[in-house]
């Protein structure tokens, strides 16, 4: 059993008859009442994302989670399919699990979250930023940079990103996978 001064991202929790893993949280201590803690619960078998609010020093049941690394193979429509990359077994995912498969390519190597009660694959934590080719977008116009305008560009795994003017097709651009914010133009 854990206690509320125990939360941190990621750690994953038992919480109504289901597991969550927390993706945000905040200590609250006001100047007038108990502390208590704000968090963020993403549900690991429905991907539905909750907020709630525990009061401070509240008992909370976490769940004991290995990591492994795993490469992204393919796709087959719903399921999503992965390789250990230590001993080469295959596991394959549902969607809602992942939490932004439209950025992951072929041959990505994510981490697993695994419960060590059953070996059940809990979550995908993606890599904090990918590198993807812009596939189509409009061009630029000159001249219009005064403001930091953006327009619509589609990358290589079909995902839609805001970027600058200034990408062309074929760059290459560092997207932030957990906003799905462009970051940088990569230079070869």
């Amino acid at each position: 059993m854990a206690t509320t001064s125990d939360i941190r991202n990621g750690l994953c929790i038992r919480y109504n008859h289901d597991i969550y893993k927390i993706i945000e949280f905040l200590h609250v201590k006001p100047g007038k009442g108990p502390a208590f803690v704000r968090t963020k619960l993403k549900s690991v078998t429905t991907g539905k994302v909750i907020d709630n609010t525990f009061s401070a020093g509240h008992k909370i049941e976490d769940v004991r989670v290995e990591t492994h690394k795993f490469q992204f193979l393919y796709n087959d429509g719903e399921f999503y399919h992965f390789m250990n990359t230590e001993d080469y077994t295959q596991i394959r995912l549902l969607e809602a699990a992942l939490d932004r498969p439209e950025l992951m390519k072929e041959g990505e190597v994510v981490t697993v979250l695994i419960n060590t009660e059953d070996n059940l694959p809990l979550s995908v934590e993606m890599p904090a930023s990918v590198i993807l080719e812009v596939t189509a977008t409009e061009p630029g116009v000159k001249g219009n940079t005064a403001t930091n305008a953006t327009k619509p560009a589609t990358v290589e795994t079909g995902a839609e990103v805001n970027v600058p003017l200034f990408i062309n097709e074929g760059d290459k651009i560092k997207i932030e996978t957990e906003k799905g914010t462009y970051k940088e133009r990569i230079k070869e």
